[in-house]
């Protein structure tokens, strides 16, 4: 969670967004407090067993949970899909909840990548692009550099993972984004690697569902020919799933990964 300057904060354009961080900072959130694109930091992890150094030869997952959920959410889905690799599972910085029992999550609180559920436009560019920072960082701080990182995330996390390639592609070995979208790319700077990201063919596998009740249709179509477009893709359509997962969704995130040579499938 970030503060800014006063005079950072009182510095602003027409449309609300600040002068500072070269227009990186935008207008003020309605949603959750702050502005989009307020600098972050991500606050907890937690590892899988061997503080994710257990198979150290195999890539590690780098878990990214959806709006409202936690850390707990992808760590236990990794048991499903990927059985024989490391993970780490980040808590998003956002706090809609506070980390104790109640309705959200698994008991460990809710979060949220962005100051919206699902921020669009120029609001998109900002939040992604500081998230994206803040996880990059972490990952560089905290990581090997030697070591494969695989992102996986839903919703949320999935658009999140998707932009790490934007940002920082060299370091991802590949993503997986399950009912994700994409940042447009309108704010200068929010990008930075796309005009590299398309010579490198990096594995995405994109799966969703045709009754997503969150995501438009348009957003869907757009991230998918974007996708086309900047990496090697593999896509999935799941009939008469809404937004969220399916057993289906993760045989073929298996067999993906599989074919990626990512995961072994034996554990």
């Amino acid at each position: 969670m970030v503060t800014m300057t006063d005079e950072a904060v009182n510095s602003e354009y027409s449309n609300g967004a600040s002068k500072g961080e070269n227009g990186l900072i935008g207008r003020q959130s309605d949603a959750i407090p702050g502005r989009f694109g307020d600098p972050m930091e991500i606050p907890h992890v937690i590892y899988s067993q061997g503080g994710g150094k257990a198979r150290p030869t195999r890539p590690m997952f780098l878990c990214l949970h959806g709006w409202g959920s936690n850390e707990q959410d992808l760590a236990q889905m990794m048991r499903y899909v990927a059985p024989g690799n490391d993970y780490v599972s980040l808590r998003a910085p956002l706090v809609l909840q506070a980390e104790g029992p109640g309705e959200f999550g698994s008991g460990t609180g809710a979060y949220s990548w962005f100051h919206d559920g699902v921020p669009t436009g120029e609001d998109l560019d900002r939040d992604i692009f500081a998230a994206a920072t803040a996880v990059d960082n972490w990952v560089s701080e905290h990581i090997d550099p030697e070591r494969e990182l695989v992102p996986i995330g839903f919703s949320q996390g999935a658009a999140l993972a998707i932009h790490l390639l934007r940002v920082h592609p060299e370091r991802y070995r590949a993503v997986a984004a399950l009912s994700g979208f994409v940042a447009p790319g309108q704010v200068p700077g929010t990008a930075p690697a796309d005009d590299r990201l398309g010579d490198m063919e990096k594995p995405v596998f994109y799966g969703y569902g045709d009754l997503d009740n969150v995501l438009p249709k348009y957003e869907i179509y757009g991230a998918t020919a974007w996708l086309e477009e900047h990496t090697w893709l593999t896509v999935k359509n799941y009939h008469q799933l809404d937004h969220a997962v399916s057993p289906a969704e993760f045989a073929d995130l298996t067999q993906w990964l599989l074919l990626n040579n990512i995961s072994s499938g034996v554990v």
